[in-house]
């Protein structure tokens, strides 16, 4: 049986539960404590929200798909709660070790699956990914990690938070077994395509840290050496502030429908951060979800113009390494927005991003996105395996 030497899962099966024999043989996974499995309460990451709801009738299609293709599953790992929150820890249950950089925090809110999988306790795990919920853990912790397309793999059975954001992902320490487990859920790296087009937006990475652009200078001459030079278009306007409040808004506003009415009917008690963030969620105005819902599908569509599947769009997965665990909540709260501001790129169009580890900042992980056009998913895991 594993031992958790990191914190990291809420609770770990008595035996490991395997299915049919598959491609993912000889594997073994954990999945997010938001992923339903026939017959147990998935807890949300809050006590309350396990509380007061029932088992399962069926398991979460993700669950299902790792075990028809041979993958056993070991246990369910800890997460922010409700998934409303980046940094990973959690006021109930604590904080998974992040075992790359110890004095750091792991990354939210996938904390638990990230930890494990960094920690060697199982070979991949399950995440889901709003607002870069695979994608900062994967960074964090030296991980790949993969945010699919909205709606390439099905959701069914992951409790929703903001559904048009919402999607499946998962953590591996190497890119083959990336690759492997990808494949599984019919994300083929054979049959990605390779990009003729590197852009890396000037108003993303000129206004990045100087020590992380040294930190991640190789990779990216390693994909320069592939493609052509890299574009440098900027974003399409306004700028990253504003489509992070686009993204802020319009997560808030879906946020707010999705378990508003349990928040309201509960006495369900919850940690620094999120217990004000559901608080701002409960005001957004329907006038102030039209005016963001019309700005995001402007984002979309002058994104899409510029985003074809012969383009491979670079960015830094966050601004920096993982915060420091004693860091205070207001230094948090800047961090949080710094973050995603990046990670609202691809959930704002709903792209696929791909986090790639191999660099360090002050001793600790950072990683290197590459973000293709929607249902390219594929496009990202070719190129990766070209580096």
């Amino acid at each position: 049986m594993t031992k958790d030497t990191v914190a990291a899962f809420s609770e770990l099966l008595p035996e490991p539960i395997t299915g049919a024999s598959g491609p993912l043989d000889g594997l073994s996974f954990a999945a997010k404590e938001n992923y339903e499995f026939a017959g147990r309460v998935a807890s949300n990451g809050n006590p309350t929200w396990k509380a007061t709801h029932t088992p399962a009738e069926r398991s979460a299609a993700c669950v299902d798909t790792c075990l028809e293709a041979g993958a056993s599953l070991v246990g369910f790992t800890h997460m922010d709660e409700l998934a409303y929150s980046i940094i990973g820890a959690n006021a109930h249950f604590g904080t998974p070790v992040n075992s790359a950089a110890p004095s750091r925090v792991p990354g939210g809110s996938s904390s638990g699956s990230a930890a494990a999988v960094a920690a060697n306790l199982v070979d991949f795990a399950l995440g889901s990914d709003t607002g870069g919920s695979v994608r900062i853990p994967a960074a964090f912790c030296g991980l790949f990690g993969l945010r699919t397309s909205h709606r390439r793999i099905s959701s069914s059975g992951l409790v929703p938070l903001a559904p048009s954001f919402d999607v499946p992902g998962w953590f591996t320490r190497d890119l083959d077994t990336m690759i492997r487990v990808s494949a599984a859920f019919g994300i083929d790296a054979a049959q990605g395509k390779q990009p003729s087009r590197l852009w890396l937006p000037s108003s993303v990475w000129t206004g990045m840290n100087a020590d992380l652009l040294d930190a991640l200078q190789p990779m990216v001459s390693r994909l320069e050496a592939l493609l052509d030079p890299a574009d440098t278009t900027p974003l399409p306007a306004p700028s990253l502030e504003h489509w992070f409040e686009t993204f802020r808004v319009h997560q808030a506003y879906e946020i707010w429908q999705t378990v508003g009415s349990w928040v309201s009917s509960t006495a369900a008690h919850f940690g620094p951060g999120v217990t004000e963030r559901l608080d701002m969620a409960s005001k957004i105005s329907g006038t102030e979800f039209a005016k963001a819902a019309a700005d995001r599908a402007s984002i979309c569509a002058a994104m899409d113009a510029l985003m074809d599947d012969s383009t491979i769009l670079v960015l830094p997965t966050a601004p920096g390494p993982a915060p420091e665990l004693a860091a205070s909540q207001d230094d948090l709260d800047v961090a949080r927005k710094a973050i995603m501001c990046l990670t609202s790129i691809s959930g704002l169009n709903r792209y696929p991003e791909l986090t790639i580890p191999g660099a360090v900042v002050g001793n600790a992980p950072v990683g290197l996105s590459l973000v293709g056009a929607r249902m390219h998913d594929e496009d990202l895991l070719a190129l990766a395996s070209l580096m």
